[in-house]
This record gives structure tokens, C-alpha cells and sequence, in this order.
């Protein structure tokens, strides 16, 4: 069996694919409170429809954090939980050519993706992630509205300038304190201090983008290639018959906040790594300057962030130099 969930900030929609005597496919469908209550309720329900954990799979999307309390409850009770990326039901839908966009239209077509696709099972992470990932997104928050703060400064003046000022005085002071925190939490848990350690290995990987990237779900992912591509920096090329011959650029479906993580690093590898430098003069006798470069770096370093944190290796830069 198969249950899918259209997640929403305060209810549940469920629906679930059962097949009748009469060998037809059927969804019955359940509305419940996105509460530990609801949650409850919800596995009441699977059981009186015959679904208990093990013979059936759950699907969800990644909606907010609304997700994260039913997931881990059914996870709790056993159950075999998928939590997909929204775009990969939206375009399963188009696929169908879905025209229904209601809730419980939305949650049968969960419960048929999960049907049709054999999803990568889902796990919470460990308490000391879970709240390096909320510490992190809150910093990044801050820093979005000291940003903007910043601009509306070189607009205002008079009452509202001060206005500005005493806001971003604030929330320069939060962003430093958030640092601090995020620092002071990993070095409270050994597992994190040493990802962090063996990121910071890498010449230009720094405090920043190591914290970053130890919030991504690496454990689950098999490869280099695969970090690269949920990322967002895998080339997309352009190509059709004999005359269409668009621009190779990266295909940006993906972690938009890593990507922008590692743009400045990407700069500074570039003038401080070694094995980078090298990289670049290669890059460059073949023609590739500009954004290109640049992307083309940022996937190298992501891909060295992968390595040391897959195999629980340093960074080796006589080995970097040495390869291609």
C-alpha cells in the first residue's frame, strides 16, 4: 500500500491506494490535525485500513518543516517514509497531465509517485544536526534582513535613517552571537568538530561554508556526482537535431544557498589553493574564463567536501595536484 500526504501548516491531507476484491485500485482519504494528536490519529486510521507499518510505504514532500513531525512519528512506528522535493511531484504531475491542484488531488498524486517511483528511504537526522540545521537557517534569516536593512539605509533619512541604524545595529549583533553559537555548538559535539575539521582542510573552506555544508543530507548520497547535482552546479547542456546549440551553464535545480555559499570561497581558492590554481590554468588553456571558471571551482570544491567527509580523510593536496 501506499500513503501520500499533502503537508500543510496546520492539517494533513492524506490519501491511501488500496486495492478492492474486485482487483480495482481505489484512494481512501483522511484529513487530520498536523499535531502529535493528528499524527496519532492518522496511524489509528492506517490500521483500521489495514496498512500497518510494513506493508505500507508513506510519501510526503518537502514542505517547510511542516513535514518534519508527521515523518518522524510514522518513522517511529515503523513505517517507510519518503520525503520528496516538491518539484519532482509537480513535474510527475505534469507528466500524468494532472489538472486537478487541490489538497486531496495532491495527495493522491503523492501516493501514485510513490507507487510508480521507489524513493530513497527517509531518516531524522541526530538532535545535535537538527539543531545545527535550525541554527543555521535562523543565521541565514538574520543575514537576510541585515541585507536588506542595508539597502533601505543608502534610501532613508532623518527619523527613519536612525530608525534603520538602531535595526541593523541589532541585527549585526544577533548575526555575530548566531555565529558564535553555531561555532560553540560544534565544538560541543565531537562528530560535528570533526567534520569540521576535516572540511577546514581544504584550502578556502572555512567556518562558514562547513557549517553549511554539514547541514546537507551527504549521508544519503553515494557519490561525488550525486552532491554535484543536488547542489544544482551539474552542466546543462543545450542541444537539439543539427542546429540548436545553446550555452552549457549549470543547471541551478538545487541548493540555491549552497550554491551561494560557495561562490566567495570559489574566489578565494582561486588565489590561495594550490591544487585549484592548477585547475584554473587548465581550465583557462582550454577556453573557459569568467562564470564558467568560477562555477567549474565551485563544483571542485564541492566535490573535495564530499571526499574528506565520505571517507573521514583530510584533504590530500599532493594527491589533488597529482589527478587531472
Amino acid at each position: 500500500m501506499h500513503l501520500g500526504i499533502d503537508v500543510g501548516k496546520k492539517k494533513l491531507n492524506c490519501a491511501l491506494l488500496v486495492r478492492g476484491q474486485d482487483g480495482k485500485e481505489r484512494s481512501r482519504s483522511k484529513v487530520v490535525e498536523n499535531t502529535p494528536a493528528g499524527i496519532e490519529a492518522l496511524q489509528s486510521w492506517l490500521r483500521a485500513n489495514s496498512a500497518p507499518p510494513g506493508s505500507c510505504r508513506v510519501c510526503m514532500e518537502a514542505t517547510s518543516t511542516y513535514y518534519e513531525a508527521v515523518a518522524e512519528g510514522l518513522h517511529a512506528a515503523g513505517y517507510a517514509v519518503a520525503v520528496i522535493n516538491p518539484l519532482r511531484i509537480k513535474a510527475y504531475g505534469q507528466s500524468l497531465l494532472s489538472r486537478q491542484k487541490t489538497d486531496d488531488s495532491d495527495a493522491v498524486l503523492i501516493a501514485r509517485f510513490s507507487q510508480a517511483n521507489e524513493a530513497p528511504a527517509w531518516a531524522p537526522a541526530a538532535p545535535e544536526l537538527r539543531e545545527l540545521q535550525r541554527l543555521v537557517a535562523r543565521l541565514e534569516a538574520v543575514v537576510g534582513m541585515r541585507v536588506a536593512e542595508q539597502t533601505r539605509l543608502h534610501e532613508s533619512a532623518g527619523a527613519a535613517r536612525e530608525s534603520v541604524e538602531r535595526l541593523l545595529a541589532i541585527l549585526c549583533a544577533e548575526e555575530k552571537a548566531l555565529e558564535q553559537a553555531i561555532t560553540e555548538h560544534i565544538d560541543r559535539h565531537p562528530p560535528l568538530r570533526k567534520q569540521r575539521e576535516l572540511l577546514k582542510s581544504i584550502p578556502a573552506v572555512g567556518d562558514k561554508l562547513s557549517a553549511h555544508f554539514m547541514c546537507l543530507p551527504v549521508a544519503r548520497l553515494e557519490n561525488a556526482k550525486q552532491a554535484v547535482a543536488f547542489v544544482g552546479l551539474s552542466p546543462k547542456h543545450t542541444q537539439s537535431g543539427s542546429s540548436v546549440r545553446g550555452k552549457t551553464r549549470i543547471a541551478k535545480i538545487g541548493h540555491a544557498r549552497m550554491r551561494k555559499m560557495l561562490y566567495m570561497p570559489a574566489l578565494c581558492a582561486l588565489k590561495h589553493n594550490p591544487a585549484i590554481i592548477e585547475f584554473a590554468k587548465r581550465l583557462k588553456a582550454n577556453g573557459k574564463t569568467g562564470k564558467v571558471l568560477v562555477a567549474a571551482v565551485m563544483r571542485k570544491l564541492l566535490q573535495w567536501m564530499f571526499a574528506v567527509v565520505k571517507h573521514q580523510q583530510p584533504f590530500n593536496l599532493s594527491l589533488a595536484l597529482a589527478k587531472p
